[in-house]
Parts: structure tokens; C-alpha cells; sequence
């Protein structure tokens, strides 16, 4: 689909003159105009804009009612071809009014929406003027055509499939059902909202939460646009309040009072893959009532205007990062405490070896047992210094349990891999697989051995990212009894542990503060000359930044490998050449298909955000898979 399924939308509230047929439509068109020139494939414009929507009495007069008519024939040949816009106006039907959205597209009238819900209280009186619209679906003559007219109508792009849009008009959405809801069920990706909402105190955060909340609840874009200067003020202000939503996120908002354009990029592939995810539960293809009506899609050069965090699992703003930081760290506690109290172990058990994962892992193990007010002393901390351990993680290990309080054991792990290496052949001068993994399932051997001991349970401290990209040895440190950590990206656990140093204060603080500055690594290889860190863990799989992005995007909105990478490139520009994403991103499609088959067998763990990978939760997928048609996309 072009520019990825990104649909550039515009809200487009121009200076009206009540009615003011002809100068309202010159108008209309210049802004149509305008936006086509900026790249939008959809524009909509206010409720009643042809004429004016404070009309009163005027709508009963054939004068006005013609002019409306010759208006909407002279925007046929005025608006852009291949924009979809939809345009206010009163039509008359069978002798009846209505309060319509006419819809254009390629230089012709293709619908007319009806309003359903008509307003008769406080300062609105539409009864008095306008019938509210049947469910029904006719065909009428207007503009020289025959168009469909009913409320019931999905009009869906030929080129663009996702592109799919229907309309309620301003009271429509302020009811308690809708008309959007059944056009959601029927598949309308878009909903356009036709308004006049005049302002007053406090009405403007109502309406924006109002409309964030339908998107949400509609898993749609929802593109509403209001009246602004030029409506008549004889009782009433309008604002030209016009707002852009998109699945519960506010993309764009005009100022109240400035009347002119705002343009928003819509992701319908993003929606659709997100319908077809809650497909069964939700959009079962109940309303079948609906007429969808084709039409043609202009193609887009424009720029993308959407933000792409490079931290996708991080709230950018301090405030809700430390919300949401006390709550994942909340959900560790009380994942761990329920599962202590179940099983009635005496201790936990954890490895600890100087890196930020078994640091987050002790930090909420302690949590845990201040939580059931338990002795921190029944903590058993294990640091199991191997081949690869160098001073300053074995040093922050042993500083951060005095800190913490919990006991310290030590088993060096040396003699019993030399031992073992000998036992099965191995030369200890190859540093191979085989030599990384004897020490990592020897440290899990000792650990679930002490457990046993203990009556305790080993707790995990593997990530999220470790676990998608399979940086993990099978029945070593891939396997505990609970894992606390599961749920939680690489990138995620960096903050984690931030909140909790400075939470806690003092020599833990210091401590944490050096395990943040230490380098990512499984230290499983000999340390350099100068015995500092020699394997390090990002420049072997890649960077964390980089897969966390990818994890994201992949997985919890099933993105294309080629829109994966086009939206890596956009938000990392400037940080990672176009090469370096497409490297680590071919890199993570081979090891999460690969790697599959760890995921297949994982201890329970705790989920705290939308993306886990637990064979039990939100990811099922076969360890057989291929990673062919993936890989190929990013190719070609």
C-alpha cells in the first residue's frame, strides 16, 4: 500500500458567510484545494458549511435550498479529483430536510449521509428544521446523479483497501449508541464527523476526550471537524474546534478560535491489523446492512507527519514514566509475592552476577518480601564467578546484596566446568558454544539445586529481549521457576532500575549506579588483557534500542518487515545509518524465528505490557516457522 497504510487526513474549518451559498463554496474549494496540495487524501469540512449552520429559519426558504443545490453541483468541478471530501449541506428528500454530509470524489458526487440524531434541547432546536435519517439505505437524484443516500454507507478506496471511511455528523457522536459503532463493525477504518458544536466553559476538553475515547473504543481514526468564525453569534460562539484521532491517541488538535487546516497521517494498516487481532471477539461482520460505495484514492508525496519514539516501551513525558515504573515494578511484587505464598517457598533464589537484569530481579525479589513481611535474609543471592567474570561485576554484586541486605553465597564455577569439560571431551582453548553454555547451565544446575535445598524458588532474571531474540542458553539461564522479568524489554529495565536507586538511596544507589554504567555481556568469554569486559552483548546481536523498536512494531501491531524498516530508518535517523537498521533488522526477523523453540517451553513469568512472548499468553507460533517471506520483504 502506498506510503506504508498511512492516509494523510485533513479537518478544514474555512471562513463562512451565513448564507452565503457562492462564498461559502469558493471557500470550500480553496481549502479542498489546499489540502489536496498538501498531500491529503481526505479532507472533510464542517456540519452544514455549504450554507452555514446557523441558518434558523432560512432553511425553510427555496431560495437558500437552490442555491445549495447549484452549490453542490459547482463543487463537482471545483474539488480536487481523486480526494475524498465530505461537505455539510441541507438536502431535501421526498419533501423532507435533512442535514447531510455530501461526499466527492474524482469531480462527482458519489453520497449523501444523513444525520441520525437530531438535537432539540438547551440552545439547539434542529427538529424544528431537519428529519433525523432512517436506517435505510436509497438511491436519490441529485447533482445530476443518482446517489446512494442512507447513514449506513462505507466508502471504501479500490487502490487501498484499509482505506475505508463513514461518517456521523456532529449529535451523532454524542449519543449513548453512536451510528459510528455499526460503521466500525461494517469496517470502516475512518469515522468523519460533520460539527457544529458551539463552545462554551469546559466543552472543549469534553469533546476531545470525547472523540479520543470513540477512536479508542472503535479502534478507528476519527477525524472531527468543527465550525468556526463565520457562523452566526447571536446567541452562540463557535471555535472551529477540530481535532484527529487515531485508536485512543490525540494526533492532531486545531487552536480554538483560528479558523484554517490541521492534516493528520492516519495508519488504517496499523487499525486494520489491530481489528483483524480482536476479529473474533468484536468485529464479527454483524452489520450487513451497509451499502460500500468505490472510489479511487489519490496517491500522496507527502512527508509522513507522525512521531516514532526510538524507546518504544518508554513514556517520554518524567511524569508518566514514573507512574507507569511504579506500577510494572508493582506488578513484579505482586506476580512474585502470590506465587511465593502458593508454592509456601522459604527462600528465593537468585543469580546474581554484576548486570542489570539479575539486578532488577533482586530489586523486586526484595520488594517482594518487604511486601509479605518477610526476612530479606531468606533472599539467597548467588554470584557464581566463571571464566569470563570480571572484578567490577563481581564486586557489584557482592556491594549491591550488603546493600540490600540479603544473604550472599558464592560457588565458583571453574572447577566443576574444567571437570566437566574433561568429562565430556572438551578443550577448554575452544571457545565455542559449548564452552559458553557449560557455564550457563552449570549456574542453573546450582541454583535449582540450592533452591531445593532451601525450599525456595529460583527466580529468573532473563528480559523480554533476550527472550525474542533467543539471547539465551537453553536450560541455563533460560529456565528458573518464576521469572520476574519476562515481560520487561531491555530498555525498560534501564529505568527500572533507575526509580529503584533512587528510591532506595545510599550505598544502593551507588551501587545500581555502577551496574547502569557497566557494559551489556553474559561475560562467558575470557575478560581482554586488561581485564576488563571482552564480549559484549550488542555488538554481537545488535542494539537493544534498535530490537526493542523492532520487537515493538513486529509483534504487538504485526507490521510488514518493509514498514518496520521504513519507520526504524524515520526515527533513528541521525543515530543509525539506513545499512545499520537494515542489518539488525534482517539480524532480529532470523533469531526470533530461529529462536522460537525457547520461547515454546518458558516458566511462567509476569506480563506487564502489551508485548510478551509467553507460549501461554499473547504469542503462539510454531518453533518450525520460516523466516523466508520476512526476510524477503526487508530485501525487496
Amino acid at each position: 500500500m502506498t506510503r506504508h497504510g498511512f492516509i494523510k487526513v485533513c479537518a478544514a474549518t474555512p471562513e463562512i458567510k451565513v448564507a452565503d451559498v457562492p462564498y461559502n463554496v469558493a471557500a470550500i474549494a480553496a481549502a479542498a484545494n489546499r489540502a489536496a496540495e498538501e498531500g491529503a487524501q481526505l479532507v472533510v469540512f464542517p456540519e452544514l458549511s455549504v450554507c452555514g449552520y446557523t441558518c434558523g429559519d432560512l432553511f425553510n426558504q427555496r431560495a437558500l435550498l437552490d442555491a445549495v443545490c447549484n452549490g453542490l453541483e459547482k463543487l463537482q468541478s471545483e474539488l480536487p479529483a481523486g480526494v475524498l471530501v465530505f461537505v455539510g449541506a441541507p438536502v431535501e428528500v421526498c419533501g423532507r430536510l435533512y442535514n447531510c454530509a455530501a461526499v466527492f470524489c474524482g469531480g462527482k458526487l458519489i453520497g449523501v449521509v444523513p444525520k441520525s440524531c437530531i438535537p432539540n434541547y438547551g440552545e439547539f432546536y434542529e427538529r424544528r428544521h431537519f428529519c433525523p435519517a432512517e436506517r435505510a439505505t436509497s438511491v436519490i437524484s441529485l447533482c445530476g446523479r443518482e446517489v446512494p443516500f442512507g447513514t449506513d454507507i462505507v466508502f471504501r478506496a479500490e487502490n487501498m483497501p484499509p482505506f475505508t471511511v463513514a461518517c456521523e455528523i456532529c449529535e451523532d457522536l454524542w449519543v449513548p449508541a453512536p451510528p459510528s459503532v455499526r460503521h466500525a463493525l461494517a469496517g470502516a477504518n475512518i469515522i468523519v464527523n460533520l460539527s457544529c458544536s458551539d463552545e462554551i466553559a469546559g466543552k472543549a476538553e469534553y469533546r476531545r476526550s470525547l472523540v479520543k475515547m470513540q477512536s479508542a473504543k472503535l479502534i478507528c481514526g476519527y477525524v472531527y471537524c468543527d465550525s468556526g468564525e463565520g457562523e452566526s453569534t447571536t446567541d452562540m460562539v463557535f471555535a472551529g474546534h477540530d481535532v484527529i484521532c487515531e485508536n485512543g491517541a490525540l494526533l492532531k488538535e486545531s487552536k480554538l478560535f483560528e479558523n484554517g487546516l490541521i492534516f493528520a497521517d492516519v495508519d488504517v494498516d496499523k487499525l486494520d491489523g489491530e481489528r483483524r487481532r480482536c476479529a473474533s471477539s468484536y468485529y464479527t461482520g454483524e452489520c450487513t446492512q451497509h451499502v460500500f460505495v468505490p472510489f479511487a484514492a489519490a496517491e500522496s508525496a507527502a512527508e509522513i507527519d507522525r512521531d516514532f519514539p526510538r524507546l518504544s516501551f518508554v513514556p517520554k513525558s518524567d511524569k508518566l514514566l514514573s507512574e507507569r515504573t511504579e506500577l510494572i515494578l508493582g506488578l513484579q511484587t505482586m506476580g512474585l509475592v502470590k506465587r511465593l505464598k502458593h508454592t509456601g517457598a522459604k527462600t528465593a533464589v537468585i543469580g546474581i552476577s554484576g548486570g542489570l537484569d539479575s539486578a532488577l530481579a533482586l530489586l523486586v525479589t526484595r520488594r517482594a518480601f518487604e511486601r509479605s513481611g518477610r526476612d530479606g535474609k531468606d533472599i539467597i543471592a548467588v554470584t557464581m564467578p566463571g571464566f569470563g567474570t570480571t572484578g567490577r561485576t563481581l564486586n557489584s554484586s557482592v556491594e549491591l546484596t550488603k546493600a540490600l541486605g540479603v544473604t550472599l553465597k558464592k560457588v565458583d564455577i571453574t572447577p566443576s566446568v574444567s571437570l566437566h569439560f574433561k568429562d565430556i571431551g572438551h578443550d577448554p582453548d575452544v571457545l565455542d558454544v559449548t564452552y559458553e553454555n557449560a557455564q550457563a547451565r552449570m549456574r542453573t544446575m546450582i541454583l535449582m539445586n540450592i533452591a531445593n535445598e532451601t525450599g525456595g524458588l529460583v527466580i529468573g532474571t532473563g528480559d523480554l529481549s533476550e527472550l525474542a531474540l533467543g539471547w539465551a542458553t537453553y536450560n541455563g539461564d533460560h529456565m528458573s521457576m518464576y521469572a520476574v522479568n519476562s515481560g520487561v524489554p531491555k530498555t525498560l529495565v534501564k529505568h527500572l532500575i533507575r526509580f529503584e536507586a533512587d528510591r532506595l538511596g545510599g550505598k544502593a544507589k551507588a551501587v545500581l549506579q555502577v551496574i547502569l554504567d557497566t557494559e551489556i555481556s553474559p561475560e562467558l568469554l575470557p575478560p581482554d588483557k586488561a581485564g576488563n569486559i571482552a564480549q559484549k552483548t550488542e555488538d554481537i546481536v545488535g542494539p537493544y534500542m534498535l530490537h526493542d523498536f523492532f520487537l515493538y512494531y513486529s509483534v504487538r501491531w504485526g507490521f510488514s518487515p518493509s514498514k518496520v524498516r521504513f519507520i526504524a530508518r524515520k526515527a533513528f535517523e541521525g543515530v543509525f545509518g539506513g545499512d545499520v537498521v537494515d542489518k539488525w533488522l534482517k539480524n532480529f526477523y532470523r533469531r526470533f524465528f530461529a529462536q522460537q523453540f525457547k520461547r515454546s517451553c518458558l516458566p511462567d513469568g509476569v506480563k506487564v505490557g502489551t508485548v510478551t512472548l509467553s507460549p501461554r499468553g499473547d504469542w503462539r507460533m510454531p518453533s518450525d516457522a520460516s523466516a523466508e517471506v520476512w526476510l524477503n520483504d526487508i530485501s525487496e
